[in-house]
């Protein structure tokens, strides 16, 4: 497989990027298209891996930033069949090169108890449990300070 990662800008990535966001974060929970948006995408960073045979998304991930300190991974999907493969971690390393870039020292996230173990293994801490979302997908908050290595 060959991958690679970009920065979506035409309407036709955004609208892969944000059909995976979907499939993966919001279409299993019976929920619309439209939901894996918010008022912060237009203001965000997003980052996308294609599978350059198919030319379709196969990992999203968005940064925002929320203050000058901190940054916030949101949106995190890989598709199924490509899970395992390093690319959620690929994600993850490119959002935090963005963030140190807007000098940012540390990373947040809201993590499904699925992906906590994940965000563990690429330095991230558990800060509390937080909310269910659609009252069914516990979330943790998670930490991880940023250094200039």
């Amino acid at each position: 497989m060959k991958i690679r990662i970009l920065a979506p800008a035409t309407s036709e990535e955004f609208e892969s990027y944000y059909n995976l966001r979907w499939q993966v974060l919001r279409e299993p929970w019976g929920q619309t298209k439209g939901s894996e948006r918010d008022k912060e995408d237009e203001v965000s960073h997003h980052r996308m891996i294609i599978d350059e045979t198919t030319g379709d998304a196969v990992a999203v991930g968005r940064l925002q930033i929320n203050s000058k300190d901190e940054a916030q991974i949101r949106y995190m999907a890989v598709a199924e069949g490509y899970q395992g493969q390093g690319l959620g971690r690929n994600i993850v390393t490119t959002l935090e090169e963005i963030a140190l870039d807007q000098r940012a020292n540390r990373i947040i996230l809201q993590a499904r108890e699925n992906a906590v173990q994940f965000y563990q293994s690429n330095g991230y801490e558990i800060m509390e449990k937080t909310h269910l979302l659609f009252g069914k997908i516990q979330h943790w908050m998670m930490q991880k300070e940023l250094t200039t290595d």
